[in-house]
């Protein structure tokens, strides 16, 4: 695996390097949903606007976004082709579903995450504090855009808000003028809503990973059997990076992305490793080291609360709770196949001396059991 270099703090998006878009989609002015704020982290994702201010243009498979809004105002239905997740950060929100919203709801709070599946309408409203805050990831580099409901279309063109074919918006209150309808994107026929899919709430509720319910395992890495490199890994989305042969997602089918919450206690570590796809870390509590690269060509960022990293493919990193309370974020891995973990030299000989090794499977097992090397 070739090695790369890259400057730590060029990764680093801080909460106040975030730039807002307050008229970001084609129902931003519709009463109700017009105080939304959106913002491109990582990739474009589906904003509809050429104003959209983007942090990390570079492709990772995924993009990565945030839903604000006043306490109150509402996302209104809309579906996506490719995977969308909430993460939800602060406060509380209701979620809805169906062809006009009404196949069910559920509520998400501070630490839940709840995947949407692909060609379903949705929409949620915002039942907390005015901060309340939802981070979302979505599949692949190109996910297509946004399909609105046609009623949100014919009341946006109330409002001189046009949507052409290619998925960006047009505002006739600047002195643009009206596309012809020809460049325009056609609402959805009675047929093909009714072709999109439907979901049960008993099926919704087995795609929303509540915080308080995580399985964490203090086993998942080679290196937690070291001194000072304790740690807590739970997945949420596909496999994600554990080597703990018993660990299992509550969410397994493909998103293009894998998603883990970790825990790291004060003062502990892990790494150096290195894997083939990017990662890309988001800090909900104490203080996280990002350090890239090895030796004299290290170099590190210190990532807090709202911050969010981006560990590039087949760079060597180590993670540091540098706060005085443990550190708790999220790991987001690009792919679907969980990635070969390539820990130092120096991990694997002294997780061996420890008694532990991993198996033909990349899963940790006791040394005395395994292979030769």
């Amino acid at each position: 695996m070739p090695d790369t270099h890259f400057a730590a703090t060029d990764r680093l998006i801080r909460y106040e390097d975030l730039v807002p878009c307050t008229l970001a989609f084609i129902d931003c002015k519709i009463p109700g949903s017009d105080r939304k704020v959106n913002y491109s982290i990582i990739g474009a994702g589906v904003t509809q606007s050429n104003e959209q201010f983007v942090n990390l243009t570079e492709p990772h498979g995924f993009a990565l976004g945030v839903a604000a809004m006043p306490h109150g105002v509402t996302n209104n239905l809309h579906m996506h082709y490719t995977a969308e997740v909430f993460m939800i950060y602060r406060g509380e929100w209701l979620f809805r579903w169906g062809p006009e919203g009404r196949d069910g709801e559920i509520t998400g709070r501070a630490g839940d995450v709840l995947s949407m599946p692909t060609w379903m309408f949705r929409g949620f409203t915002n039942t907390g504090p005015d901060d309340s805050w939802i981070f979302t990831l979505l599949g692949r580099d190109d996910s297509g855009g946004v399909v609105w409901h046609p009623s949100i279309l014919e009341t946006a063109a109330e409002q001189g808000l046009y949507l052409t074919r290619d998925n960006m918006m047009v505002d006739t209150a600047t002195g643009a003028a009206k596309p012809d309808d020809a460049e325009l994107i056609q609402p959805l026929s009675p047929s093909d809503i009714a072709a999109m899919r439907r979901a049960t709430p008993e099926e919704m509720a087995r795609r929303v990973v509540r915080f308080d319910d995580l399985a964490w395992s203090p086993a998942a890495l080679l290196d937690s059997v070291l001194a000072g490199h304790a740690s807590f890994v739970a997945p949420v989305i596909g496999a994600g990076m554990t080597e703990d042969r018993n660990a299992v997602a509550p969410i397994s089918d493909p998103h293009g992305f894998m998603l883990e919450y970790v825990r790291l206690p004060v003062g502990n570590k892990i790494g150096a490793y290195r894997i083939a796809p990017k990662q890309v870390v988001i800090v909900r509590k104490g203080k996280l080291e990002i350090e890239l690269g090895e030796g004299e060509n290290a170099t590190r960022a210190l990532a807090e609360p709202w911050s969010t990293f981006s560990v590039p493919a087949n760079t060597w990193r180590t993670f540091r709770s540098s706060g005085d309370e443990e550190a708790l974020f999220t790991l987001t891995t690009a792919g679907d196949a969980r990635p070969e973990i390539e820990w130092s030299n120096e991990i694997v000989a002294e997780a061996r001396d420890a008694g532990v090794g991993r198996d033909p499977n990349g899963n940790l097992a006791p040394a005395h059991l395994l292979p030769a090397a």
